[in-house]
């Protein structure tokens, strides 16, 4: 396939591009993102020089380059990760999160629409289902309840993305994914804060009691999901992506402690953040039904494998923690 991928520079895009282009999933890929604080070409080097490839540097709301883009490349696809993210920052400033995450996706759609791109898969969050009670699990059809702007954001955009299906016959699939980890993951998240925090023996913050239930999903796995949905997945459809592991994050992080040798001393209870959802679960049985897919690498080797090349990769994340990330680290745990 010839795919134009959106926020390729980012954690999970990053990843499902090294993928499709060392596995040769795509004979030719266009990547376009914006590079803003998480954005980093430093994720792509091993893939830059591929013929295959093309970098361009742009914003997904900017129309004239998108139409351009698809009119230059033709792509049989698009598959639209670029977005606002963590929901911490969410909460500090949401006005970034409506451009990306509710207009930019309107722009892509809009462009797609206008040139005859054949699939559109839009990537998004098992958090717009929200907080769930024990012992339920969301399917596709569960109600949307998203709790935070970032949440409601992608629960927009999923709505908009699929009502392009509804209205105009437009082919576009939905991904909801749990929580991603892995290599290159900006230290802003739950797994690689706690992994860095703790190579340089700082303290861990945990937010409340720390017993908020996640599913973990490693990064290649829900890349391969990705691919599956492009593949076998039916326009108009939505697809749950999970790990099936769910754990506190208390645990997770006791999990990361002991792996890394550290004492538990190191971690540090902050007050919690408005409207933190106490648990996600979802079931992903539609996906594997549909295409067959399993995920294939079980939390505890891919929490190793991960520990492993943040030590192999300090001056990384060395380099992505210092400036605009300790203003923001300072602005969100100072007063907790």
């Amino acid at each position: 396939m010839r795919l134009l991928v959106t926020g390729g520079a980012g954690f999970i895009g990053s990843a499902f591009v090294r993928l499709a282009l060392n596995g040769r999933w795509a004979s030719r890929l266009t990547n376009l993102d914006k590079l803003t604080y998480a954005g980093n070409l430093e994720n792509l080097a091993e893939v830059e020089r591929d013929p295959a490839y093309r970098f361009v540097h742009g914003d997904i709301n900017d129309a004239q380059l998108v139409v351009r883009l698809i009119e230059e490349e033709r792509p049989d696809a698009i598959v639209h990760f670029a977005a606002e993210s963590h929901v911490d920052r969410s909460i500090l400033g949401p006005g970034a999160f409506f451009e990306t995450n509710l207009r930019g996706t309107f722009t892509l759609l809009e462009a797609a629409r206008a040139v005859g791109v054949e699939r559109f898969l839009h990537v998004s969050t098992d958090e717009v289902y929200g907080s769930i009670d024990e012992p339920h699990d969301a399917d596709e059809g569960y109600p949307l309840k998203p709790s935070s702007p970032y949440s409601a954001s992608k629960a927009g955009s999923d709505l908009l993305a699929l009502s392009y299906w509804t209205t105009y016959k437009m082919p576009v699939t939905v991904t909801r994914a749990s929580n991603n980890y892995g290599p290159y993951q900006f230290p802003e998240k739950l797994i690689p804060l706690m992994i860095t925090n703790a190579m340089e023996d700082k303290a861990l913050p945990i937010y409340g009691d720390g017993m908020q239930v996640r599913d973990w999903l490693y990064v290649d796995d829900h890349c391969r999901a990705i691919r599956a949905a492009l593949r076998k997945g039916a326009p108009g459809e939505i697809y749950n992506v999970g790990g099936s592991r769910a754990l506190p994050n208390r645990d997770v992080v006791e999990m990361i402690l002991d792996a890394m040798g550290k004492p538990h001393s190191l971690m540090q209870t902050v007050k919690d953040r408005p409207g933190h959802d106490r648990r996600y679960a979802i079931t992903t049985e539609k996906l594997e039904r549909a295409t067959g897919w399993r995920a294939e690498v079980d939390f505890e080797t891919g929490l190793k494998e991960t520990i492993e090349w943040y030590r192999a990769n300090g001056e990384w994340a060395g380099r992505v923690k210092s400036g605009a990330y300790q203003e923001y680290y300072e602005r969100n745990y100072a007063g907790r």
